[in-house]
């Protein structure tokens, strides 16, 4: 079934895209709207704020495992009813998330709420790679990227303020509600495309055997933990070498939130023509975002402007993700899931290095040095990469 062809159907295309960017929004919210609410959870259940910090942490570790698992596992399925099975989980986990009556409970709900995190993430592009056009494919699953990055402008900052003026429960309820409003639309709305070929077992795991799937997924392992690292400590660079007040870290993440929504349109505009060297393009570009966050953080407004650019670069996420399906044929299901895997990996690489870093006394805005490291290891790695298909005479299909 070929969707798209023509001009007529294309206003369906639009509101698919928007139903499978709602999932998106809604892992968005789930996932980062945890980080202000740990005060908050701390004062409930009595704990501090590290062992609070475990609820982060289940989830993290729920997406590791559950990517893999779940993205095999409904590899065959259709792509809709695999949807409706992660949306449901969705719904069930926050909704528990939401009642639990201990610290431990909530850690363990957080790591189900993960679970689908990488599996949605990985058969929402994959579909939205399926009903593209020819030659839309890298920006048609931007869209679906665009959930998440509209959760960092909108929705975090939204449910922080409910969770502080009402209950940190609220703001899960709410995910699980949205959840179930996004189930409901997608079986009511998003058609139920045949798979084009029955995956096995055996091709999804050949995926692990190609050099070139390995080294484009470092640039993501390494280069993209220069994100994280200066994402974890822009509230204590503010505070500490800014001195500018407090309400001054929000509108520094809701900049970083435009950043990345922008970023994720555009770039992936420019790797519907080339997503090879967008990438290096834009890996260049980050080192010299990360240095320059040494140096502005002395003013506020070159501060916001340098994160914005920081946030900028997290459009690469979708190059990686056409990149891997340029070079491997088969497998999209393991691609997908390894995709979620790197990203999670990236996010406890950054932030580490850039803890030890400060803990060896570093000012927290010296984390752009870490972060340039990063960077520059991923650009290596995007080197090794661009070598290896001129090597092999593969070239982006798109």
């Amino acid at each position: 079934m070929v969707i798209g062809k023509s001009t007529s159907q294309q206003p369906n295309l639009t509101l698919i895209l928007f139903i499978l960017a709602l999932g998106t929004f809604i892992l968005g919210l789930s996932e980062f709207s945890m980080m202000p609410m740990l005060p908050l959870i701390s004062e409930t259940f009595n704990s501090t704020p590290s062992q609070s910090g475990y609820a982060i942490s289940a989830y993290a570790i729920g997406v590791v495992v559950g990517a893999p698992l779940l993205m095999l596992s409904t590899a065959n399925m259709n792509k809709r009813n695999a949807l409706l099975i992660f949306l449901a989980l969705m719904c069930i986990s926050n909704a528990l998330s939401g009642s639990a009556n201990s610290l431990a409970q909530l850690v363990f709900y957080r790591f189900l709420s993960g679970l689908p995190h990488g599996a949605y993430f990985g058969a929402a592009i994959l579909l939205a790679a399926d009903i593209a056009p020819q030659g839309k494919r890298a920006s048609y699953m931007s869209k679906v990227f665009m959930g998440l990055t509209i959760a960092t402008i909108v929705g975090v900052p939204v449910v922080t303020l409910v969770g502080q003026n009402f209950s940190w429960r609220y703001c899960l309820v709410a995910a699980a509600i949205l959840a179930l409003i996004a189930f409901i639309l997608v079986y009511a709305l998003v058609p139920n495309i045949k798979n084009k070929q029955a995956t096995h077992l055996l091709n999804e795991l050949s995926v692990l055997k190609n050099k070139l799937v390995w080294s484009i997924l470092g640039i993501v392992i390494i280069g993209f933990g220069g994100v994280f690292c200066i994402y974890t400590y822009i509230a204590d660079t503010i505070l500490v070498v800014t001195h500018t007040p407090a309400y001054t870290i929000s509108i520094a993440m809701i900049m970083f939130g435009i950043g990345c929504t922008v970023g994720n349109y555009i770039l992936g505009k420019a790797a519907d023509k080339s997503a090879i060297k967008t990438t290096g393009i834009a890996l260049f570009a980050s080192i010299i975002f990360a240095f320059a966050y040494i140096t502005a953080s002395v003013n506020i407004w070159l501060l916001y402007l340098v994160i914005f650019c920081i946030g900028f670069s997290v459009g690469i996420a979708t190059l990686i993700q056409t990149l891997l399906m340029d070079v491997s044929p088969n497998g999209h299901a393991m691609i997908g899931a390894l995709v979620q895997c790197a990203f999670n990996t990236a996010n406890a690489i950054g932030p580490w290095l850039g803890g030890m870093a400060i803990a060896y006394g570093a000012a927290p805005n010296q984390t752009g040095y870490v972060a340039a490291a990063l960077f520059i290891g991923g650009f290596i790695m995007w080197g090794v990469s661009y070598l290896q298909l001129n090597k092999q005479s593969l070239k982006p299909n798109n």
